[in-house]
């Protein structure tokens, strides 16, 4: 289709909240999309098989809540007058319980038909035989005859010896005296109106060069989040880990609270807080793998055993070959027991209200995903290469922390947008609530990286925006912490660059082209994929004021050093700087969901596109987006199409002075329609407003009994 002074056309896009269509066979989600109906085997297999492990676990355990009970049961429980050590390790030829509290001398454990092994050790002078804070680890004899110490599967704590190069961890018995546990104060919030997500990690939240701790991020961070008009925090690097530089993602002790940043009551104490702030905590938690680390983590249970008698599936199998680390036996009953249990576990202690499931797409095929491209064709989802076993683990994952929480949060992170991932298991969907628009950022990077700014095409921007299923809800970004990565750049970081370090001062009578070019599109960018790019909001730590630099943990290359994992919020706070600017817009973003709720909305229309003119404009709930993309024009009388006749005017502007902008726009012209016959876009009236070059303007309806007094300035409101 050709580009013309009307545009491409419109783009009609709504979020259609559909009630749920309920079926014992798994095929509801048919009648919501009829693409599906070629694979009604695989979708009736698949849901069979749910059907008959969920089952079989209610026969056995009395309810799935119940069977994800394994934390009080396995691992360490206190049972009357002694301390109960329970491990599933059933290849092992012998197991001992070794420690400070044997002086780590073996306490030998008996195993049950089950392949649980365990140890009964009664008080000591009225007090437990392991105290509170003592090392502990588990000795094994493989099938083959050599003997290796683990921690414990279900450790709720580990530590390293400081200072010591190359030491392992050692499991730490976790059961503070009364008067040191955490007191909850706070309710949880409850149902967000909207989902505005920071993600976080708290080892890189300070400003100096450091990993820093739950303390330091409850008393310095929290306060920003929920200042910065965000409803959500998505905590990385939570569960243990033995290497720093993963990222959190290569976790070695699913149920222990990473030590690098504190203790568990340190953890519950962050989150209490949050609560208080009303701020909902979801954690990223990793399922999809597990570290390959045998001494320091879960990977050492694994002796080369029957998959039966193991936690990883065998052979290839089990091993990513892209991330090195070991892929997770789904189809055996005390694998689902232990990461249903793990999920039950963080929501019940640590009160988490959802999470982020990393990795989705390497557990839903065999292949991983690994040098494999998703065309968006259904055969690519359902077939041979789909991995069953892990699409019913989550489904019984969705299943069991909706039964706990009912208003949890589950987030899908899945590149190849397999159909029904976020529709009710009951209608034969996985369960999620929110999948990440992945695509996204790869977009803004190809545009930054590959085009002039003036061969950005509309339509290329708007269709990888709205390109989503509006039966399910995506959660829009522009970057997150993927692309701030050493080896990538932040939108930011690309399009100022060196500049960054120099150029970024409000005082200097003149911007440097580069810093003025780069500080307006990182604003343009932001507005447009938080209106378009799906029904939630995510940002990354820092990212809202654009943190200058890529982020690069402690390594032998950059000798061991923490300069480059930090964040400073000194320069986001500093009013003489760009920065400060960037971060009162994106405020400004979320305040205007606030006053004029648009994230959420099931409205969505984009009634104008212009090639030529790189001009877009979009209605999303009741406001009106203008947005243009050129580098060199400026509209003084552009004509745009209006949803209701009235008076209009601009309550949000990335030009405003504020903003780091020229101050063109401005909040107080009132805009009128004018009826439109023929009809102008689609529309029955149209208006006339102002485009700056790379700027975007936000229009509201000034209701008539409010016509006199001007609308708040939320631009104004976020700088206070």
């Amino acid at each position: 289709m050709s580009a013309t002074r009307r545009g491409l056309g419109s783009v009609k896009a709504i979020s259609i909240e559909i009630p749920v269509t309920a079926s014992n066979d798994g095929l509801g989600i048919c009648k919501i999309d009829p693409d599906l109906v070629p694979f009604t085997e695989h979708l009736k297999y698949r849901h069979q098989r749910y059907t008959q492990l969920k089952n079989a676990i209610e026969k056995a355990e009395g309810s799935l809540v119940n069977f994800a009970k394994g934390y009080e049961r396995l691992g360490f429980s206190r049972e009357g007058n002694a301390t109960v050590y329970r491990e599933w390790a059933p290849s092992a030829q012998a197991a001992a319980l070794i420690g400070d509290c044997n002086n780590w001398q073996p306490s030998w454990m008996s195993k049950d038909q089950w392949g649980v092994w365990s140890v009964t050790l009664p008080d000591v002078n009225g007090q437990p035989a392991i105290p509170h804070g003592s090392r502990v680890k588990v000795r094994l004899q493989s099938p083959q005859g050599w003997w290796a110490d683990r921690l414990p599967a279900f450790i709720k704590w580990a530590t390293v010896p400081a200072g010591v190069m190359g030491a392992t961890y050692d499991g730490i018995y976790w059961d503070p005296p009364a008067g040191e546990r955490h007191e909850w104060r706070h309710p949880r919030p409850g149902k967000l109106p909207s989902l505005r997500i920071y993600e976080a990690h708290v080892g890189m939240s300070s400003e100096d060069a450091k990993v820093s701790t739950y303390n330091e991020f409850r008393e310095t961070v929290l306060p920003r989040i929920a200042k910065g008009g965000y409803t959500a925090i998505q905590l990385m690097a939570v569960q243990e880990h033995a290497y720093y530089g993963s990222f959190g993602y290569h976790v070695t002790n699913p149920f222990a609270v990473s030590s690098r940043s504190g203790t568990p009551e340190d953890l519950k104490a962050l989150v209490d807080e949050a609560h208080r702030l009303g701020l909902a905590v979801l954690l990223d938690v990793v399922h999809s793998h597990i570290s390959s680390n045998q001494a320091d983590g879960l990977a050492g249970f694994d002796f080369g055993q029957t998959q039966d008698q193991n936690y990883f599936a065998v052979g290839e199998a089990g091993y990513h070959k892209l991330w090195d680390s070991r892929c997770l036996a789904y189809d055996n009953w005390e694998v689902a027991r232990y990461l249903l249990s793990n999920l039950r576990w963080w929501i019940e202690e640590y009160k988490f209200d959802g999470f982020r499931f990393d990795g989705v797409t390497s557990m839903l095929y065999q292949h991983h995903g690994i040098n494999t491209g998703f065309s968006g064709g259904y055969h690519e989802y359902f077939g041979l290469s789909t991995n069953v076993d892990a699409v019913v683990y989550l489904m019984l994952a969705n299943e069991l922390v909706h039964t706990l929480l009912p208003e949890a949060i589950t987030v899908a992170e899945d590149v190849s947008g397999m159909p029904a991932l976020c529709r009710p298991v009951a209608e034969g969907g996985v369960g999620f609530d929110y999948r990440l628009a992945m695509a996204v950022p790869d977009r803004w990077v190809d545009l930054i990286k590959n085009k002039r700014d003036e061969h950005w095409g509309m339509l290329e921007i708007v269709s990888a925006l709205c390109n989503r299923r509006y039966t399910e809800k995506t959660i829009g970004y522009a970057e997150s912490h993927d692309q701030a990565l050493v080896g990538d750049q932040t939108i930011a970081f690309r399009l100022i660059g060196p500049a960054m370090y120099s150029g970024m001062s409000t005082l200097q009578q003149q911007q440097e082209p580069v810093v003025e070019r780069g500080v307006a599109l990182c604003k343009v960018i932001k507005a447009v994929t938080v209106a378009l790019g799906g029904e939630a909001w995510l940002n990354f730590m820092g990212n809202e004021f654009g943190h200058p630099d890529w982020i690069d943990f402690p390594r032998e290359g950059n000798q061991w050093s923490n300069f480059y994992s930090r964040r400073q919020w000194s320069l986001g706070d500093n009013p003489e700087l760009l920065y400060h600017s960037l971060g009162l817009f994106d405020a400004a973003l979320m305040a205007l969901d606030d006053s004029s709720p648009y994230i959420a909305s099931s409205w969505q229309r984009v009634t104008h596109m212009d090639e030529k003119e790189q001009v877009i404009v979009a209605e999303r709930g009741s406001l009106l987006w203008v947005f243009n993309f050129s580098p060199c024009n400026n509209y003084t009388s552009y004509k745009v199409a209006v949803p209701v006749p009235g008076k209009w005017r601009a309550v949000l502007d990335s030009d405003a002075t504020r903003f780091g902008g020229k101050g063109r726009i401005g909040s107080s012209t009132d805009h009128f329609t004018t009826p439109a016959s023929p009809k102008f876009h689609d529309r029955d009236q149209s208006m006339l407003v102002l485009a700056p070059s790379r700027t975007v303007a936000v229009y509201q309806l000034v209701p008539e009994e409010t016509i006199a007094p001007a609308l708040p300035d939320l631009s104004e409101t976020a700088a206070q």
